[in-house]
Protein backbone atom coordinates (compact mmCIF):
# COMPACT_ATOMS: atom_id res chain seq x y z
CA UNK A 1 0.00 0.00 0.00
CA UNK A 2 2.77 2.23 0.65
CA UNK A 3 4.29 1.41 -2.47
CA UNK A 4 1.39 2.42 -4.58
CA UNK A 5 0.48 5.37 -2.25
CA UNK A 6 3.75 6.97 -3.24
CA UNK A 7 3.36 6.15 -7.18
CA UNK A 8 0.35 7.69 -7.14
CA UNK A 9 2.02 10.82 -5.37
CA UNK A 10 5.00 10.87 -8.14
CA UNK A 11 2.30 10.63 -11.52
CA UNK A 12 0.55 13.87 -9.52
CA UNK A 13 3.79 15.90 -8.99
CA UNK A 14 4.80 14.68 -12.33
CA UNK A 15 1.87 16.13 -14.00
CA UNK A 16 2.60 19.67 -11.92
CA UNK A 17 6.34 19.48 -13.10
CA UNK A 18 5.41 19.31 -16.71
CA UNK A 19 3.53 22.42 -16.23
CA UNK A 20 6.37 24.54 -14.58
CA UNK A 21 8.67 23.45 -17.45
CA UNK A 22 11.00 21.20 -14.32
CA UNK A 23 15.06 21.40 -14.90
CA UNK A 24 17.92 20.53 -13.20
CA UNK A 25 21.32 19.66 -12.51
CA UNK A 26 22.74 16.25 -10.79
CA UNK A 27 26.67 15.13 -9.95
CA UNK A 28 27.36 11.60 -9.32
CA UNK A 29 30.15 9.88 -7.87
CA UNK A 30 31.26 6.99 -9.46
CA UNK A 31 32.97 4.09 -7.93
CA UNK A 32 34.34 0.87 -9.66
CA UNK A 33 36.25 -1.92 -7.86
CA UNK A 34 38.24 -4.65 -8.94
CA UNK A 35 38.54 -8.32 -8.61
CA UNK A 36 41.89 -8.35 -6.59
CA UNK A 37 41.78 -11.94 -5.91
CA UNK A 38 44.31 -12.21 -9.22
CA UNK A 39 46.78 -10.49 -7.39
CA UNK A 40 47.03 -12.44 -4.48
CA UNK A 41 50.48 -14.00 -5.22
CA UNK A 42 51.52 -10.24 -5.43
CA UNK A 43 53.27 -8.16 -2.40
CA UNK A 44 50.55 -5.68 -1.06
CA UNK A 45 52.71 -2.75 -1.50
CA UNK A 46 52.48 -3.76 -4.86
CA UNK A 47 48.50 -3.97 -5.31
CA UNK A 48 48.65 -0.94 -3.02
CA UNK A 49 50.49 0.95 -6.29
CA UNK A 50 48.51 -0.90 -8.75
CA UNK A 51 45.46 0.59 -7.03
CA UNK A 52 46.58 4.14 -7.31
CA UNK A 53 47.65 4.53 -10.31
CA UNK A 54 44.08 3.25 -11.39
CA UNK A 55 42.24 5.40 -9.29
CA UNK A 56 41.72 8.16 -12.32
CA UNK A 57 40.23 5.31 -13.72
CA UNK A 58 38.09 3.74 -10.96
CA UNK A 59 36.64 6.63 -9.27
CA UNK A 60 34.95 9.79 -11.82
CA UNK A 61 32.60 12.64 -11.66
CA UNK A 62 29.56 12.66 -14.10
CA UNK A 63 26.68 15.32 -14.24
CA UNK A 64 23.40 14.76 -15.43
CA UNK A 65 21.27 17.84 -16.72
CA UNK A 66 17.88 17.23 -16.70
CA UNK A 67 14.39 18.45 -18.18
CA UNK A 68 10.84 16.85 -18.12
CA UNK A 69 11.78 14.04 -20.80
CA UNK A 70 15.33 15.00 -22.06
CA UNK A 71 18.78 14.81 -20.04
CA UNK A 72 22.01 14.44 -21.14
CA UNK A 73 24.95 12.71 -19.03
CA UNK A 74 28.70 13.70 -19.17
CA UNK A 75 31.75 12.88 -17.72
CA UNK A 76 33.39 15.93 -15.68
CA UNK A 77 37.16 15.27 -17.36
CA UNK A 78 39.93 16.32 -15.71
CA UNK A 79 43.55 17.40 -17.34
CA UNK A 80 45.99 14.48 -16.63
CA UNK A 81 49.74 15.08 -16.01
CA UNK A 82 52.15 15.04 -18.16
CA UNK A 83 54.00 11.28 -18.62
CA UNK A 84 56.97 9.96 -20.35
CA UNK A 85 55.32 7.13 -20.78
CA UNK A 86 52.74 5.35 -22.96
CA UNK A 87 51.72 2.29 -20.28
CA UNK A 88 50.15 4.69 -17.98
CA UNK A 89 47.42 5.91 -20.37
CA UNK A 90 46.38 2.67 -21.00
CA UNK A 91 43.25 1.82 -19.47
CA UNK A 92 41.91 5.74 -19.26
CA UNK A 93 38.82 7.08 -20.13
CA UNK A 94 39.41 7.80 -24.24
CA UNK A 95 36.47 10.53 -24.24
CA UNK A 96 33.15 9.76 -23.86
CA UNK A 97 31.51 12.53 -24.51
CA UNK A 98 27.63 12.32 -23.38
CA UNK A 99 24.87 10.17 -23.03
CA UNK A 100 21.40 11.25 -24.07
CA UNK A 101 18.30 10.13 -23.53
CA UNK A 102 14.88 11.61 -25.49
CA UNK A 103 11.85 9.77 -23.00
CA UNK A 104 9.04 10.97 -25.17
CA UNK A 105 10.76 9.69 -28.73
CA UNK A 106 12.88 6.83 -26.60
CA UNK A 107 15.83 7.84 -28.38
CA UNK A 108 19.14 6.99 -26.22
CA UNK A 109 22.43 8.71 -28.18
CA UNK A 110 26.14 7.85 -26.40
CA UNK A 111 28.16 10.35 -28.04
CA UNK A 112 32.55 8.05 -27.93
CA UNK A 113 35.72 9.00 -28.70
CA UNK A 114 38.25 5.74 -29.32
CA UNK A 115 40.64 5.33 -31.51
CA UNK A 116 41.23 9.14 -32.40
CA UNK A 117 37.61 8.44 -33.82
CA UNK A 118 34.30 10.02 -32.18
CA UNK A 119 31.16 7.58 -32.34
CA UNK A 120 27.20 8.54 -32.20
CA UNK A 121 25.80 4.85 -30.93
CA UNK A 122 21.89 5.13 -31.64
CA UNK A 123 20.07 2.92 -29.14
CA UNK A 124 16.27 3.40 -28.95
CA UNK A 125 15.03 3.21 -25.15
CA UNK A 126 13.69 0.50 -24.08
CA UNK A 127 11.37 0.26 -20.65
CA UNK A 128 13.17 -1.69 -18.09
CA UNK A 129 11.59 -4.18 -16.27
CA UNK A 130 12.53 -2.81 -12.62
CA UNK A 131 10.94 -4.65 -9.51
CA UNK A 132 10.42 -2.10 -7.28
CA UNK A 133 9.86 -2.40 -3.93
CA UNK A 134 8.70 -0.92 -0.61
CA UNK A 135 12.30 -0.80 1.12
CA UNK A 136 13.12 2.81 1.92
CA UNK A 137 16.47 4.51 3.03
CA UNK A 138 17.45 8.28 3.36
CA UNK A 139 19.95 9.82 0.78
CA UNK A 140 20.57 13.96 1.82
CA UNK A 141 17.01 14.76 2.26
CA UNK A 142 15.22 12.61 0.02
CA UNK A 143 13.29 9.11 0.77
CA UNK A 144 14.29 6.91 -1.92
CA UNK A 145 12.83 3.78 -2.97
CA UNK A 146 14.66 0.51 -3.71
CA UNK A 147 14.73 -1.52 -7.48
CA UNK A 148 16.34 -3.96 -8.67
CA UNK A 149 16.13 -5.53 -12.13
CA UNK A 150 18.89 -8.17 -14.35
CA UNK A 151 19.72 -6.62 -17.60
CA UNK A 152 21.64 -7.74 -20.45
CA UNK A 153 25.03 -6.45 -20.26
CA UNK A 154 25.99 -4.77 -23.52
CA UNK A 155 29.41 -3.34 -22.03
CA UNK A 156 32.29 -3.76 -24.03
CA UNK A 157 33.90 -6.67 -21.87
CA UNK A 158 37.62 -5.02 -22.21
CA UNK A 159 39.27 -8.05 -19.89
CA UNK A 160 37.74 -11.10 -22.15
CA UNK A 161 39.36 -8.95 -25.23
CA UNK A 162 42.94 -8.93 -23.98
CA UNK A 163 42.79 -12.41 -21.58
CA UNK A 164 43.15 -15.41 -23.03
CA UNK A 165 40.69 -17.73 -23.66
CA UNK A 166 41.70 -20.05 -21.69
CA UNK A 167 42.57 -18.26 -18.30
CA UNK A 168 38.65 -16.72 -18.06
CA UNK A 169 37.65 -15.90 -15.28
CA UNK A 170 33.93 -15.50 -13.77
CA UNK A 171 33.04 -12.08 -12.38
CA UNK A 172 30.34 -12.33 -9.19
CA UNK A 173 28.76 -9.30 -10.50
CA UNK A 174 27.49 -10.75 -13.51
CA UNK A 175 25.72 -13.94 -14.69
CA UNK A 176 26.49 -15.36 -17.91
CA UNK A 177 23.15 -17.06 -20.01
CA UNK A 178 24.27 -20.55 -21.72
CA UNK A 179 22.75 -18.74 -24.70
CA UNK A 180 24.96 -17.48 -26.82
CA UNK A 181 27.17 -16.67 -24.25
CA UNK A 182 24.82 -13.52 -23.21
CA UNK A 183 26.09 -11.41 -20.28
CA UNK A 184 23.84 -10.69 -17.79
CA UNK A 185 24.02 -7.71 -15.03
CA UNK A 186 22.51 -7.35 -11.84
CA UNK A 187 21.02 -3.70 -11.32
CA UNK A 188 20.23 -1.91 -7.86
CA UNK A 189 18.59 1.84 -7.99
CA UNK A 190 17.56 4.26 -4.98
CA UNK A 191 14.90 6.23 -6.54
CA UNK A 192 13.05 9.31 -4.74
CA UNK A 193 9.26 10.06 -5.65
CA UNK A 194 10.03 13.82 -4.57
CA UNK A 195 11.66 14.49 -7.88
CA UNK A 196 9.41 12.93 -9.85
CA UNK A 197 11.43 12.91 -13.22
CA UNK A 198 11.79 9.16 -14.97
CA UNK A 199 15.61 9.43 -15.17
CA UNK A 200 19.06 8.37 -13.83
CA UNK A 201 22.15 8.34 -14.16
CA UNK A 202 23.88 6.20 -17.43
CA UNK A 203 21.83 4.43 -19.67
CA UNK A 204 19.21 4.20 -16.62
CA UNK A 205 15.61 5.30 -16.60
CA UNK A 206 12.16 4.34 -16.52
CA UNK A 207 11.43 4.56 -12.41
CA UNK A 208 8.59 6.97 -10.78
CA UNK A 209 11.34 9.34 -9.38
CA UNK A 210 14.78 10.48 -10.30
CA UNK A 211 17.84 7.66 -9.34
CA UNK A 212 19.99 9.31 -6.81
CA UNK A 213 22.11 5.69 -6.31
CA UNK A 214 22.93 2.82 -9.06
CA UNK A 215 24.89 -0.13 -8.19
CA UNK A 216 25.50 -1.56 -11.56
CA UNK A 217 28.08 -4.56 -10.97
CA UNK A 218 31.22 -3.39 -9.93
CA UNK A 219 29.89 0.53 -10.07
CA UNK A 220 28.27 2.20 -7.83
CA UNK A 221 27.43 5.93 -8.62
CA UNK A 222 25.82 8.33 -5.73
CA UNK A 223 24.21 12.13 -6.37
CA UNK A 224 26.49 13.93 -4.31
CA UNK A 225 25.06 17.77 -5.48
CA UNK A 226 21.75 18.04 -6.60
CA UNK A 227 20.00 21.68 -8.00
CA UNK A 228 16.57 22.19 -8.71
CA UNK A 229 14.58 24.77 -11.14
CA UNK A 230 17.50 26.66 -11.79
CA UNK A 231 17.41 30.45 -12.92
CA UNK A 232 18.67 29.71 -16.27
CA UNK A 233 17.30 27.90 -18.99
CA UNK A 234 19.16 24.75 -19.43
CA UNK A 235 20.08 23.38 -22.98
CA UNK A 236 19.76 19.94 -24.10
CA UNK A 237 20.75 19.25 -27.30
CA UNK A 238 21.12 15.72 -29.14
CA UNK A 239 24.87 14.76 -30.28
CA UNK A 240 25.37 15.10 -33.87
CA UNK A 241 28.95 15.15 -34.84
CA UNK A 242 30.69 11.45 -34.77
CA UNK A 243 29.83 8.26 -36.99
CA UNK A 244 26.81 6.85 -36.42
CA UNK A 245 26.39 3.16 -35.41
CA UNK A 246 24.49 1.10 -33.45
CA UNK A 247 25.54 -0.04 -30.49
CA UNK A 248 26.83 -3.85 -32.29
CA UNK A 249 28.48 -2.17 -34.95
CA UNK A 250 30.34 -0.17 -32.47
CA UNK A 251 31.39 -3.06 -30.27
CA UNK A 252 32.38 -4.92 -33.71
CA UNK A 253 34.86 -2.02 -34.30
CA UNK A 254 36.32 -2.34 -31.07
CA UNK A 255 37.23 -5.69 -30.86
CA UNK A 256 38.83 -5.89 -34.88
CA UNK A 257 40.91 -2.79 -33.76
CA UNK A 258 41.87 -4.16 -30.74
CA UNK A 259 42.84 -7.27 -32.61
CA UNK A 260 45.01 -5.01 -34.13
CA UNK A 261 46.62 -3.33 -32.03
CA UNK A 262 47.41 -6.54 -29.96
CA UNK A 263 49.27 -7.88 -33.15
CA UNK A 264 51.61 -4.65 -33.28
CA UNK A 265 52.04 -5.03 -29.68
CA UNK A 266 53.38 -8.37 -30.24
CA UNK A 267 55.42 -7.86 -33.69
CA UNK A 268 57.51 -4.96 -31.68
CA UNK A 269 58.24 -7.08 -28.99
CA UNK A 270 59.41 -9.73 -31.46
CA UNK A 271 61.16 -7.47 -33.06
CA UNK A 272 62.98 -6.67 -29.83
CA UNK A 273 61.34 -2.91 -29.72
CA UNK A 274 60.49 -1.81 -26.11
CA UNK A 275 56.81 -0.94 -25.39
CA UNK A 276 56.36 1.21 -22.36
Amino acid sequence: MKLIITVFFSLLTYTFCAQNNFQGKAIYKSKRTIDMSRFNKMPEQRKKQILARMKNHLEKTYTLLFKRTSSIFKEDVQLAAPSSGSASHWGRSTGKGAIYKDLKSKILIENIEQFGKRFLISDSLQQNKWQMTAETKKIGNYTCYKATMVTIDRAIDWRSIFRPKKNKVKDSTQTVSKKNDIKLLKVTAWYTPQIPISNGPDVYWGLPGLILELNAGRTTMLCTELVLNTKEDMVIKQPKKGKKVTREDYNKIVKIKTAELKEQFKNRKRNGIRVH
